[in-house]
């Protein structure tokens, strides 16, 4: 398939910066409505328990929008009424999502329910447990939203993760196939109710697309949110595998709805949509989530940004090269630094164990912007003070410039 356009690089990485929703400005005050296009933009949050410094799915929008409540996104995600403008489902991992986009996962939970492209030992569960599948599905339906723990008829305690009690096993299977969603959360449980008790009547009631023409829109919402993309890219970004990706492609290309082109330096055809806009430069400076959809794709980062990303929380302590919980520094179009970063929420200070700059290292306007990020993070979740615990260089640079911003 031939190219039709042909980026440089910088291009490439303004065209992913800006639909990413970096442009350098952010409003005085964040309410509900800003949050929300923003997330319709992104198509979706990806959520993770880990809370070293704030759980994912909260940072990416602090990275674009600045300080923001946090109950704006609660509500969207985990209320009812009007408020309520998200779900949660299997996107790019478990995520949150537009409920605009429901129908177009419906497909995968179609699939689910065949015990199809979900994880091998829940499609198992699901053929041989149904009896527990519909007991579970009973204590829901009476009783509504229900927790995992609430229903357990084991005695001992859970243990790794796939060490779970049936009725858990049965609720996810539940979830994965659409027969159940989550309603809200207690602490990081999901409660589990049927989902016309929490989705909107309008949504439900949509009719399905039939599954060509949902993955052709989950594309279409993948090259939206990342400017510029292989097929890989794409694919990725809702988790669609290659053989209903591929053809997806070629039908939206025919069709017009995207454009083959090139970036210098990939050895992969790439795809955008019709006359793309180009920014002159993008301005922007943040801290970012490992699990922001600017760089999940760690192969598509490092072609991008010329930055290797590996999250070392389950690499042992004497084998980590950056740290436990590395934040990447975004500062104008590069990726400039990585700071391993801890929310001491006891002490109310805001951790810097390591900083890590990146060749060619940090100007001193790049080192204050990186110590206003670091002040501003910590206003925004409470914590009273920014504390450095390291000694390289980069930290006496670093040290300087928050003194420069009276924050010693």
């Amino acid at each position: 398939m031939p190219a039709t356009l042909a980026f440089s690089l910088k291009q490439a990485r303004r065209l992913a910066l800006a639909a990413q929703g970096f442009n350098g400005r952010q409003p005085p005050t964040v309410r509900a409505p800003q949050l929300n296009r923003l997330i319709e933009r992104l198509g979706l949050l990806q959520i993770d328990s880990v809370n070293a410094v704030v759980r994912s799915h909260y940072l990416p929008l602090f990275s674009r929008l600045g300080s923001y409540s946090s109950d704006l996104l609660d509500q969207a995600a985990w209320s009812s009424g009007r408020r309520r403008t998200l779900f949660e489902y299997w996107g790019h991992e478990a995520s949150l999502l537009p409920l605009t986009m429901y129908p177009l996962l419906g497909w995968r939970m179609q699939r689910a329910r065949r015990g199809e492209d979900i994880y091998q030992q829940l499609a198992r569960f699901g053929r041989e447990q149904q009896a527990t599948i519909r007991r579970v599905l009973a204590s829901v339906e009476e009783q509504g939203a229900l927790g995992a723990g609430s229903l357990s008829t084991r005695e001992d305690k859970a243990g790794p993760w796939w060490d779970w009690s049936a009725e858990k096993h049965a609720l996810e299977w539940l979830f994965a196939a659409g027969e159940v969603t989550v309603a809200g959360r207690r602490g990081f449980e999901r409660l589990y109710d049927l989902p016309e008790r929490v989705i909107p009547a309008p949504i439900l009631q949509q009719p399905l697309p039939d599954e060509a023409c949902a993955q052709r829109g989950l594309l279409l919402h993948a090259a939206q949110a990342l400017g510029v993309g292989t097929e890989k890219d794409l694919r990725d970004y809702f988790r669609l595998s290659p053989g209903d990706a591929r053809p997806r492609l070629a039908e939206l290309v025919e069709d017009g709805q995207l454009q083959t082109c090139e970036v210098a330096g990939w050895r992969q055809i790439a795809y955008c949509l019709p006359e793309p806009k180009v920014p002159r430069k993008v301005v922007a400076s943040a801290l970012l989530s490992p699990f922001d959809s600017l760089i999940w794709e760690r192969s598509r980062t490092e072609r991008l940004f010329d930055f290797r990303y590996r999250l070392e929380i389950y690499t042992p302590q004497d084998k980590r090269v950056y740290g436990y919980y590395v934040l990447p520094f975004l500062h104008n179009e590069r990726i400039a630094a990585r700071v391993d970063l801890r929310a001491e929420r006891a002490t109310g200070r805001l951790a810097v164990h390591a900083v890590h700059e990146e060749t060619p290292g940090l100007e001193d306007e790049g080192m204050l912007a990186l110590a206003l990020n670091l002040r501003r993070m910590a206003d925004w979740l409470g914590l009273g003070r920014v504390q450095l615990n390291c000694q390289r260089e980069s930290a006496g640079r670093l040290r300087v410039a928050l003194a420069q911003i009276g924050c010693d």
